[in-house]
């Protein structure tokens, strides 16, 4: 970047932080007193109490709730992911990465794996029009626009061919409980790690994760598989619910290192502060994204489903 560009870029960051104080400002005038300072356990608990209930709510509610909770939550991690990697350097078409990110899961809903073929054609052929045209794009500027969308878009269409594939009610009992076995996984290692986690698992990447932790979580997200396999419509004896959670919690594990990775190379604590005590809505999905991919992957190949990939 030329030293304008960066002046412009720290100019700019530097209004959205004033911007983000006024609004904080504005929201703790508003606040009944005794609940100015909290705890930060209490933050994050209130914070993710609102989650919980959120999800749960639009995951039981229906298809379309379901769905609009998806492109939301695609919508605002693409934007994340892409306002931390402007800081590394880079310069993605937010426009193009967050439209598409959003695009993803009714594009599944509504034509199958064909539909995300088309988006992701679409959005292929635009950054190549985008490269042409615009002389600043550089290579790694169309890879990182495309990798945006799929990562925060694309893997979350795991969850719709889940729910599609079993139909209401299970399906969306199905959906809630692959959500849940996340949350687990991150409960028990954080509960774990924190008490007795001695050998870390990833300093460079993630200090605060041990091994200790990593293996707990694991047994969290193995029990709420074997809990699925008791859902009906979904034909997966407890052997293979176990194999099934072991290698879904490998891949929760492994979506939280990668994103924790993203941070530490941009420069950045939290993706964002739309979630207090938890960061950005990016944080607080990370581990979802491959989790949602893998699970529907698992239970189409292994005949636990009945859905069509053809």
């Amino acid at each position: 970047m030329t030293p304008e560009e960066r002046a412009e870029l720290l100019e700019r960051k530097g209004h959205r932080a004033e911007k983000r104080q006024k609004i904080k400002a504005a929201a703790l005038d508003k606040t009944p007193e005794k609940l100015k300072n909290p705890s930060g356990f209490q933050v994050r608990f209130r914070t993710g109490a609102v989650y919980t209930v959120v999800t749960v709510a639009c995951v039981l509610a229906g298809d379309l709730p379901m769905l609009c909770m998806l492109m939301v939550m695609a919508g605002i991690c693409a934007g994340e992911f892409y306002y931390m990697l402007r800081s590394d350097a880079k310069l993605p078409n937010e426009m193009l990465g967050i439209i598409a990110a959003v695009l993803y899961p009714p594009s599944v809903y509504f034509y199958g794996l064909a539909g995300a073929l088309i988006v992701s054609l679409g959005l292929l052929l635009a950054l190549l029009v985008w490269y042409v045209f615009w002389l600043r794009a550089r290579i790694p500027d169309v890879g990182v626009s495309f990798f945006g969308a799929a990562y925060t878009g694309l893997l979350l269409c795991g969850l719709v061919i889940v729910r599609q594939a079993l139909g209401d009610p299970w399906g969306g009992v199905a959906v809630l409980l692959l959500f849940v076995s996340v949350w687990a996984n991150d409960a028990f290692a954080y509960l774990v790690g924190s008490k007795i986690g001695k050998h870390k698992l990833a300093p460079r990447t993630s200090p605060k994760k041990s091994w200790e932790g990593f293996i707990a979580g694991l047994v969290g997200s193995v029990a709420f598989w074997c809990v699925l396999s008791l859902v009906p419509g979904i034909a997966m004896p407890i052997p293979m619910a176990v194999v099934f959670g072991l290698v879904c919690g490998l891949m929760e594990v492994l979506g939280d290192l990668a994103e924790s990775r993203i941070k530490r190379n941009s420069g950045f604590k939290d993706s964002g502060t739309i979630m207090p005590g938890h960061g950005g809505l990016l944080d607080r999905c990370d581990s979802i994204f491959l989790a949602s991919i893998t699970a529907s992957i698992l239970l189409i190949a292994g005949g636990c489903i009945p859905y069509s990939v053809f």
